[in-house]
């Protein structure tokens, strides 16, 4: 996970070779920015997400399998989508076709995502989450602070291939960190590994620019464990929601504390 506090907006420049995973003997994110690319927070790092990802995850694909090329246009994808503001700079997307939908829903175009950012496009409004409330720092601040170890993500099997690229998909890391709900109450994890399975149909181009994205997953499957993998320590209080995310339903098992959240901003 590369935190936007560690960023600072003076520091651009091309990816080094630590984000790219070379240390771990394997490319898995080979991004270059288009000349002139402007950082949205600084230029990222991705060595914490890298070694969650390299620690974790559960398979190793051959080099030049379909499987090994979606883990890294995804990865860079992710990069431009969390980490360049504008759309103009985007190249692993075409922006004048580009939609992303989540669970069959309304499609968002490229400046809309941009401008609302990846977190919120893809989760949504749920008893836990709400993505109106909050804006693109915002979402990026909250899972910074969740998943204070890195928020991998990995590429499980290709269905089908171009144009149509159907594939699973695992997101993956410890919720070591504070996650703050709609309602502002703070859940301190208590370390346990968060897995969330989905699948994506994406439709490329001949040159595998991304088109369009139609990403299916249970939201719940990331936000309950938030509110439930939690840890009691000092200053904690006991609490707990209803379905509907009624936070005055007070029940065992989660913690409240009051401590500020980390600048967090992408993962994968």
């Amino acid at each position: 996970m590369a935190i936007a506090s560690e960023m600072t907006v003076a520091d651009q420049g091309p990816l080094s070779e630590e984000s790219s995973g070379k240390p771990y003997g394997e490319v898995i994110r080979d991004y270059e920015a288009l000349p002139g690319t402007k950082w949205r927070f600084g230029k990222p790092n991705y060595a914490r997400v890298n070694k969650a990802y390299f620690q974790h995850r559960s398979k190793v694909h051959p080099e030049g399998s379909l499987e090994s090329v979606v883990n890294k246009l995804v990865k860079n994808w992710e990069v431009e989508s969390h980490h360049i503001a504008d759309p103009k700079q985007w190249k692993t997307m075409d922006i004048s076709k580009f939609k992303a939908a989540l669970n069959g829903g309304p499609a968002a175009n490229a400046q809309l995502m941009a401008d609302i950012g990846p977190y919120n496009l893809l989760i949504g409004e749920t008893s836990q989450y709400s993505s109106a409330a909050l804006s693109f720092e915002d979402s990026n601040k909250i899972f910074g602070s969740t998943f204070s170890e890195g928020f991998a993500w990995e590429c499980l099997e290709v269905l089908s291939g171009p144009p149509n690229v159907a594939f699973r998909w695992r997101h993956f890391g410890k919720f070591s960190g504070t996650y703050t709900d709609k309602k502002g109450i703070k859940y301190q994890g208590n370390g346990t590994m968060v897995d969330v399975v989905g699948m994506c149909i994406a439709k490329v181009n001949d040159k595998l620019v991304i088109e369009s994205l139609d990403i299916y997953y249970n939201p719940d499957d990331l936000l309950k464990p938030l509110t439930t993998q939690v840890k009691r320590g000092e200053g904690e209080r006991a609490v707990g929601t209803t379905d509907e995310g009624d936070s005055k339903n007070v029940k065992s098992g989660a913690c409240c504390t009051s401590g500020g959240t980390q600048n967090g901003c992408a993962v994968m």
